[in-house]
């Protein structure tokens, strides 16, 4: 018998999902193999297995990117149920964040990229009428002409979101809030070696927050932001090996 909508029991499902998480020995055992299959075989261990499902031996850049999309938004959606129901629009809008870098490409009419034509989301907003399209991101429609807007505008509805008057340890939040904004300009001119150093840096911040955070409902919030950098990192991994087959990997 299960308990969605309980914070205890959100916690006991966060913490356990978190101790899936893959350490730096399992990282270094991936980050060594050249050759995508390889790879892929040696991450069917539960700190990857989640977010690989449906990532295929060939499979090529574009891919790639859909299943990973898929997978966040699937983890999103299953963190948000295990919430509250007052906090679960705050959560599946944390998960939207995600989803701005793309958006924010289209709206500078970049290229729709091959990913993006078989995407639920993305299919529609590459149509005639993006704008009509957000219907699932409405609050970010206004910002469809103004692209360097649309980080602040969902800031904005994430406040919205938070439910009123309900206690939450606005410390633990206006930190990881502070930690990702520091990344966020720090990571732009890096170098990989460095920018790797900063994901991990990041991540131990997360984690260091997250224990602060038992019970509370910033530990969803936290959580989700860890996993993203996991899957960010682990993005990494499988796009060099598709793109670049042959490019040396660091030792």
């Amino acid at each position: 018998m299960t308990r969605e909508g309980d914070l205890a029991y959100a916690w006991a499902r966060i913490c356990a999902r978190l101790g899936e998480r893959p350490d730096e020995v399992a990282w270094r055992s991936i980050e060594l193999i050249r050759d995508l299959p390889a790879m892929l075989d040696a991450a069917r261990g539960p700190a990857f297995r989640r977010w690989l499902v449906g990532v295929t031996p060939d499979a090529g850049p574009h891919a790639i990117e859909a299943v990973l999309l898929a997978r966040w938004r699937g983890l999103v959606r299953e963190v948000a149920q295990w919430m509250p129901g007052e906090w679960q629009p705050a959560v599946e809008w944390a998960g939207a964040l995600a989803e701005l870098p793309a958006l924010q490409h289209l709206a500078r009419e970049g290229d729709v990229l091959p990913w993006m034509q078989e995407d639920p989301l993305y299919r529609e907003l590459v149509g005639p009428d993006p704008v009509s399209a957000l219907d699932r991101l409405r609050p970010l429609a206004a910002a469809w002409s103004d692209p360097d807007g649309m980080l602040s505008a969902w800031r904005a509805e994430w406040g919205r979101r938070i439910p009123r008057g309900a206690f939450v340890d606005s410390v633990l939040l206006a930190a990881l809030e502070h930690a990702l904004a520091r990344h966020r300009v720090a990571v732009g001119p890096a170098s990989f070696a460095d920018g790797m150093g900063l994901l991990r840096g990041l991540a131990d911040s997360g984690l260091h927050l997250f224990r602060r955070a038992a019970l509370e409902p910033a530990a969803a919030f936290i959580f989700l932001a860890l996993s993203a950098l996991d899957l960010e990192r682990l993005r990494g991994e499988l796009l060099r090996r598709a793109i670049f087959p042959s490019l040396s990997l660091a030792a």
